[in-house]
């Protein structure tokens, strides 16, 4: 991604971060703070590449997956929609603009760091398999995989044990416990449809990117 691009993605960013605080209420305030989480994976990864020593390049890419998680979580923030009690007695969608305006709200903020964190994704996979493996497919299509793995587990925890990624930073013995626990059935059916989501949305986002890059005759 070009430096320009960056910054216009950093623009939109702080714009409608800002946005969001003035116009998002109760219920829908935590809208600031998932935004802004989704968006620091994204930031991280504009910083990591080939240039980058072994030393700075590994530990950011830690970082990168403790904060990665957030990016897709901002996609089961529509489940929220319900608190606006969309549908009428009849059953068909209300078309009052309230509901319309947060359902704006929502899949902004949702596409926004969704899409650029499978970017940000696709360049970390990549950037990890050129320097284990001199960028072979099969191994940054078992990084893609495994981060994908991860960050499904990531959401879980964030959107069923409530634990942000913050608070893991400032008081991390607090969560050990339930950590331990959560190894459930309904654990694993969730990580599986998230990780298919995931999957299908990188594919998808790869496709296009292949797409546009000149091909040979």
């Amino acid at each position: 991604m070009n430096r320009r691009a960056k910054w216009e993605i950093r623009g939109f960013f702080i714009l409608w971060l800002l946005f969001l605080f003035f116009r998002a209420h109760d219920p829908f305030s935590f809208l600031v703070l998932n935004t802004f989480l989704g968006y620091i994976p994204i930031e991280i990864s504009f910083h990591l590449g080939r240039k980058r020593s072994a030393w700075l390049f590994w530990p950011m890419v830690i970082i990168w997956l403790l904060f990665y998680p957030n990016a897709p979580y901002l996609l089961t923030d529509l489940f929220h929609l319900s608190l606006l009690q969309p549908y009428a007695v009849s059953g068909l969608l209300r078309v009052t603009p309230h509901i319309w305006i947060y359902f704006t709200y929502l899949i902004t903020s949702a596409l926004f760091c969704a899409f650029l964190g499978f970017w940000s994704l696709n360049f970390v996979s990549q950037s990890i398999s050129e320097r284990l493996a001199r960028g072979n497919n099969i191994v940054r299509l078992f990084v893609v995989l495994t981060l994908t793995f991860l960050s499904s587990v990531g959401v879980y925890i964030g959107r069923f044990l409530r634990i942000h990624t913050i608070y893991l930073f400032l008081n991390p013995e607090q969560f050990i416990r339930p950590l331990m626990n959560m190894w459930t059935n309904d654990l694993w059916i969730f990580v599986i449809l998230m990780t298919f989501i995931q999957l299908f949305c990188y594919w998808i986002l790869h496709l296009i990117m292949t797409a546009q890059k000149p091909t040979t005759i």
